[in-house]
C-alpha cells in the first residue's frame, strides 16, 4: 500500500446534501430542501489546504429535493432531476433561470449522460449532447439542439424493470435493476449480463471509459465492456459492500460504510483506506473527485505522480507506475523515456523472480539490447565477458537456484524473435553490412548455439547452416561438446573448407566417431563446387584408393556442383591418379551427362582399345578373355555409334596386327569405303559383314554412299594385287563372281548400272544380269517420268503467275487535284507518294499508319 490520495473537508452544511456536480474548480451542491450551492475549489499545489468561495446560492432553486445534477460547461447548461421532471438551466446568469423543461420526463426517476466531441471533415469540432432519462420501466432518448433536448428516437425503449442505475457508453446504455444487469442498445436489442448480487440487491454502475464501465455485484466489482464481456478474469474485491464508486485512472474508489477504499483495477491490488464515511462521490477530473455525506463534503484529491511513481518503484509494482507515468504533465519524449526506464526495471524484476517467459516478452516489447539481456546467463558469456561483467557473481547465484532449463528456453525465444526482425530489415537494407549489426548477429547466433547444447542439441545443426556464429568461440564450444559433425557444418558455412576436411579424414578411422567412414567425406566434396576443384584433388586420393567406386562419385554424383565441375581438369587427375577409374568416368560423362567434347570420345576408345589388348595376352585366363570380350563389345559399339570422336587421330593409334573389326569401322568414318570392306573381305573373310557395312553405308548417304556396292563387286571380282590397309592377309585371294552375281541381283535398284557393267567380266551371259538390267531400266523411266510430269507442273505454275502478273499491270489508278486523302482530308500533291490498298482506298504514304491504327 502506498499513498495515492489526501482528502481536505471542504464543507459542512446545515442543510441535507442530496447529490453533486462538479466542472473544472467549481462545485455545486443539491440539498434536500431543494436548495443549490455552487462554489469555486482552489488549492495551492503541494497545499493540503483548499480555499473554498461560495459563488450563488438559490435557496428556492426547486421545491423539491434535487435527485440528480449534470453540468454541461461547453454550452454552459446545468441539467436538474426533481420532482421527477428533468430540466435544464442557463448557468451564465446567477441565478439559474430555467431554459427548458422536458415535458416528457415527467414522472423521471433517473438519466444518465452523453457528451461527445466529434470533429468534422473541415477539422471543426463541435459538442454533441445526447440524453437517456428513466420513465418507469421506459427508457427515453433526447439530443440537445437550439436551446432545448429533441427525441433522439421515435419510439421510446421499455426494459423488463424500473432502472435504479444508468450508464452511456457509445452505442450502449448499461442498465443496473434491482438483482441484476441488462444492456440496451441503441437499436433497441437488449442483453442480460448478471445478478448484483445475494447479499446486496442494489445495483451499481460506473462508468470507466467510452466502452468500458463497473458493476458491482456483493463486495465485487466487474469491468465489462459494451458487448457484455469481463475485461479480465478476475473482479476486484472489497472489504465491505460499496455504497458507490467512482474511477480516476488508475484507481478505483469505493465509498464503504466505514471508508473509502482505493484499489487498482490491473493489477489487483489495495492502495489505500480513507477514514470517510461518504455516501456520494463525483469524479470531477484526473486526480480529484468529491465525496459527501449527508453533512459534510471532502475533496479526495491525488498526490503528486512523480512521488507516487517514487514509492511504487521501491514496492516493484512497475505496472501501476508505467500508468501513473501516462498521466503525467511531462513532455512526450520526456514521458516515453521514463515509461521505458520502468519496463526496463519490469523486465529484470520478472527475471529475477523467475518469470523467463514474461521477462523476455516484456525484453522484445522494450527493444532491449540483446547483449544485455544475455549477460543475465553469464555461462553463456564469452571467458573475457565474464570477467569482465560486475554483475555476475550476483546473477551467477541467482542461476544457481533457479530452473535453468526454463530461463534457457525463454532466451532461445527471445533471441529468435530478435533474429528474425534483423533479418527482416536485411531486405534491402544496407545498414544490415554495417560492422555493429554484424556483431549484434555474431552474439546472437553463438548465444543461441550455446543454449541449443544445453536444451536441445538437435537445433545446432539446422543453426549452423544460416549462422553468423563468431567462428573462434564456436569452434572451441563445439570441440568442448564433442559436436565434430556440427563442426564440419561450421567450417562449411565459413569457407574453412581445409579444416573441415581434414577433420573428416581424421575422424574416418576413429571406431567411435559419428564421422567413422569415408560417406561424409564424398558428400562434403560433391558440395565443393567448380571453384573448389583442387581442394577436391586434395582430398579426394584417400577415397579413391580405399573405396575406388564411391571415391568416384565425388566426380560424376548427378548434382549441380559435380556436373559442372571442369571435366577435363578431372579426366586428367584421374589419368594421373587413378588410372582404372577413367573408363567408368568417361562413360558417365559421355552416357549420362550426353557430353560431346570429342577429346573425351577419343580418350574413351583410347583406353578400351589399351585395355583390350592387355587383356588379349597369349597367356590370358578364361576370366580375362571373358573381360576382353565384353570390353571389345563395348569398343565396337561405341566406335559404331559416336559421332564425336575423331577418326583420323584415333586411327592412328590402332594396331596393324589386330582389331581389325575397329579399324574397319574407323575407316568407314572416314569414308575410305573400299580400304574397310578390304578388310571385311581379304582378312575377316566375312561376305556378310561386307554387305551389311554397305547396306548403311547407302542408307545413311554421303560422299560414294551410291558406289559402295560396286567397291565391293570390284573386290569380289578382282582382288587387289597390293595389300591397301598395310595387311597381309593370311591366303591368297581367290575372284568370286557369283557372290558378286548374288550382291547385283540383291541390290539392283541401288547400284549405278553403267559402273556395276564396267567391273563385271565379258564371259557374263546377258540371262545372269537380266534382272539387274530389268530393274535399272525400269527405275530410268520411272525417273523420267517423274521428271516430265515436274516440268509440266512448273510450266502451268508459270503460266498462272504470269496471268496474275498481267491482271494487276492491267489495273491502274487516276489521280487530279480533287483527290482527297481520306486520313488527313488533304489533297494530292504533284509529287504525293501514295499507298493503294486493295479496296481501292489511296492515302498518303505519310498517312498508311495512322489509317492501320484506327482500323486496328
Amino acid at each position: 500500500m502506498h499513498e495515492a490520495y489526501e482528502y481536505a473537508q471542504l464543507l459542512k452544511l446545515t442543510v441535507h446534501i442530496e447529490s453533486l456536480a462538479a466542472y473544472g474548480d467549481h462545485l455545486l451542491v443539491g440539498t434536500k430542501q431543494g436548495h443549490l450551492l455552487m462554489y469555486k475549489v482552489t488549492s495551492q499545489y503541494g497545499d493540503p489546504k483548499h480555499e473554498v468561495t461560495l459563488l450563488r446560492y438559490s435557496k428556492h432553486f426547486s421545491k423539491k429535493p434535487i435527485q440528480q445534477l449534470a453540468v454541461v460547461p461547453e454550452y454552459d447548461i446545468l441539467i436538474r432531476l426533481s420532482d421527477n421532471i428533468i430540466c435544464v438551466h442557463d448557468m451564465s446568469i446567477i441565478n439559474f433561470p430555467t431554459i427548458t423543461t422536458v415535458q416528457q420526463t415527467k414522472g423521471a426517476t433517473l438519466f444518465t449522460l452523453d457528451v461527445k466531441h466529434p470533429t468534422s471533415l473541415t477539422g471543426g469540432s463541435s459538442v454533441l449532447v445526447r440524453m437517456c432519462a428513466v420513465v418507469k420501466r421506459r427508457l427515453l432518448f433526447f439530443y440537445w439542439k437550439n436551446g432545448d433536448f429533441h427525441p433522439l428516437m421515435q419510439d421510446d425503449i421499455t426494459v423488463k424493470d424500473v432502472p435504479r442505475a444508468l450508464v452511456w457508453c457509445n452505442e450502449t446504455i448499461c442498465v443496473g435493476f434491482k438483482g441484476e444487469y441488462s444492456l440496451v442498445y441503441l437499436d433497441k436489442t437488449q442483453k442480460d449480463l448478471f445478478p448484483t448480487g445475494t447479499k446486496h440487491q442494489e445495483p451499481s454502475v460506473t462508468k470507466v471509459s467510452e466502452d468500458t464501465f463497473v458493476l458491482g455485484k456483493d463486495t465485487q466489482s466487474v469491468l465489462m465492456n459494451t458487448a457484455g464481456d469481463a475485461v479480465f478474469n478476475l473482479a476486484v474485491k472489497w472489504s465491505e459492500v460499496p455504497i458507490q464508486q467512482a474511477y480516476d485512472e488508475p484507481y478505483l474508489l469505493a465509498l464503504l460504510p466505514e471508508s473509502i477504499e482505493v484499489r487498482t483495477v490491473e493489477p489487483h491490488l489495495l492502495i489505500q483506506s480513507l477514514p470517510l464515511k461518504a455516501r456520494l462521490a463525483c469524479y470531477c477530473k484526473q486526480g480529484l473527485v468529491y465525496v459527501a455525506s449527508t453533512e459534510h463534503v471532502w475533496c479526495v484529491q491525488s498526490l503528486p505522480v512523480t512521488k507516487q511513481i517514487h514509492v511504487l518503484l521501491e514496492q516493484k509494482q512497475f505496472q501501476l507506475a508505467v500508468k501513473l507515468t501516462n498521466l503525467s504533465d511531462d513532455l512526450e519524449e520526456e514521458k516515453a523515456k521514463n515509461i521505458h526506464q520502468i519496463k526496463t526495471l519490469y523486465a529484470f524484476d520478472l527475471f529475477h523472480n523467475k518469470k523467463f517467459h514474461v521477462s523476455m516478452k516484456e525484453f522484445l516489447k522494450l527493444d532491449t539490447d540483446p547483449y544485455e539481456v544475455i549477460r543475465l546467463f553469464p555461462m553463456l558469456l564469452p571467458q573475457q565477458a565474464r570477467d569482465d561483467a560486475k554483475t555476475s557473481v550476483k546473477v551467477v547465484e541467482l542461476l544457481e537456484d533457479m530452473d535453468l532449463e526454463s530461463g534457457l528456453l525463454a532466451l532461445i525465444e527471445y533471441l529468435t524473435e530478435v533474429r528474425r526482425k534483423i533479418l527482416e530489415k536485411k531486405s534491402g537494407d544496407k545498414s544490415f553490412e554495417s560492422k555493429s549489426t554484424q556483431q549484434l548477429m555474431q552474439i546472437i547466433d553463438t548465444t543461441l548455439l550455446k543454449c541449443y547444447l544445453q536444451t536441445n542439441d538437435a537445433l545446432v545443426a539446422p543453426l549452423l547452416r544460416r549462422n553468423y556464429c563468431h567462428l573462434e568461440e564456436t569452434e572451441h564450444t563445439l570441440k568442448k561438446h564433442h559436436k565434430y559433425s556440427e563442426l564440419i557444418i561450421l567450417y562449411q558455412t565459413k569457407g574453412l573448407h581445409h579444416k573441415a576436411l581434414e577433420l573428416l579424414q581424421k575422424q574416418a578411422n576413429q571406431p567411435d566417431s559419428n564421422l567413422r567412414g569415408h560417406k561424409r567425406t564424398v558428400q562434403y566434396l560433391q558440395t565443393l563446387g567448380e571453384e573448389h576443384i583442387y581442394v577436391i584433388f586434395q582430398f579426394a586420393g584417400w577415397v579413391l584408393e580405399s573405396h575406388p567406386e564411391d571415391g568416384l562419385k565425388i566426380f560424376t554424383e548427378d548434382t549441380a556442383e559435380v556436373e559442372h565441375l571442369p571435366r577435363p581438369k578431372v579426366l586428367d587427375y584421374l589419368l594421373r591418379t587413378q588410372k582404372s577409374l577413367v573408363i567408368p568416368y568417361l562413360e558417365h560423362v559421355i552416357h549420362t551427362w550426353k557430353d560431346t567434347n570429342s577429346i573425351f570420345h577419343n580418350v574413351l576408345i583410347h583406353q578400351y582399345k589399351e585395355k583390350v589388348q592387355a587383356l588379349m595376352m597369349a597367356n590370358a585366363t578364361q576370366q580375362e578373355q571373358q573381360a576382353a570380350q565384353h570390353m571389345r563389345a563395348k569398343l565396337l559399339a561405341f566406335l559404331d555409334k559416336s559421332e564425336h570422336y575423331i577418326p583420323e587421330t584415333v586411327l592412328v593409334h590402332f594396331p596393324f596386327d589386330c582389331l581389325f573389326e575397329e579399324r574397319a569401322i574407323i575407316l568407314g568414318k572416314l569414308g575410305r569405303h573400299e580400304q574397310a570392306l578390304s578388310i571385311y573381305v581379304s582378312v575377316l573373310s566375312d561376305i556378310q559383314r561386307a554387305r551389311e557395312y554397305c547396306d548403311k553405308v547407302n542408307k545413311q548417304g554421303g560422299p560414294g554412299a551410291e558406289d559402295v556396292y560396286v567397291l565391293l563387286m570390284r573386290l569380289l571380282i578382282s582382288p587387289p594385287d597390293n595389300w591397301l590397309v598395310g595387311i597381309t592377309p593370311s591366303a591368297p585371294l581367290e575372284p568370286d563372281l557369283e557372290t558378286a552375281l548374288s550382291l547385283l541381283e540383291g541390290n539392283a535398284e541401288r547400284i549405278p548400272p553403267l559402273k556395276a557393267l564396267k567391273e563385271l567380266p565379258n564371259s557374263v551371259p546377258l540371262i545372269r544380269i537380266k534382272h539387274f538390267l530389268m530393274t535399272s531400266l525400269q527405275k530410268q523411266l520411272n525417273q523420267r517420268r517423274k521428271t516430265q510430269v515436274l516440268k509440266a507442273l512448273l510450266y502451268a505454275e508459270h503460266l498462272q503467275v504470269h496471268e496474275t502478273r498481267m491482271q494487276y499491270e492491267s489495273q491502274n489508278v487516276l489521280m487530279t487535284e480533287t483527290n482527297v486523302c481520306p486520313v488527313c482530308k488533304k489533297r494530292f500533291g504533284n509529287q504525293s507518294a501514295f499507298v493503294r490498298y486493295p479496296n481501292g482506298d489511296i492515302v498518303h504514304y505519310s498517312c498508311q499508319e495512322k489509317r492501320a491504327a484506327t482500323n486496328s
